[in-house]
């Protein structure tokens, strides 16, 4: 029997971003490119790319997922995504603005890491050298 649609589901580590059960047709990123899919395309796994994975559901609306790297798996009518992380967005300028101000936040959070671990390491060796003081 011919499958006439695909179920996507994107994973990330923390939860279920989208399942999509009427997908006519999707591309995505994968270390050999651009790779389309169809309802009856052979079954098959693939490495990720960071990338925009854009999907048609069956009333003809097209959409937009920014992804990280990760993996995919066919398997069957179903498509299975599994990235780190992935922004949804049917307008790929608001999906830009979207990404833009995670990667923002993202390096806003690792330069407070960055200083964190600074401060760590400067009052773990002052506290070495007064250590070797007492001694």
């Amino acid at each position: 029997m011919m499958n006439t649609t695909i179920t996507l589901k994107v994973l990330l580590p923390y939860k279920v971003l989208v399942e999509v059960p009427d997908v006519k047709r999707m591309t995505v990123e994968t270390t050999s490119g651009s790779v389309g899919f169809f309802p009856n395309r052979l079954d098959c796994a693939a490495a990720l790319v960071p990338g925009i994975l854009m999907y048609e559901n069956s009333v003809r609306e097209v959409k937009y997922l920014a992804l990280d790297e990760g993996l995919l798996l066919k398997t069957g009518g179903v498509v299975t995504v599994a990235v780190r992380n992935a922004v949804a967005g049917s307008d790929l300028g608001r999906l830009r603005q979207s990404i833009e101000s995670d990667l923002r936040n993202l390096e806003d959070r690792e330069r407070d890491v960055r200083n964190t671990l600074a401060k760590l390491e400067t009052g773990f060796f002052r506290s070495l050298e007064k250590f070797r003081q007492a001694e």
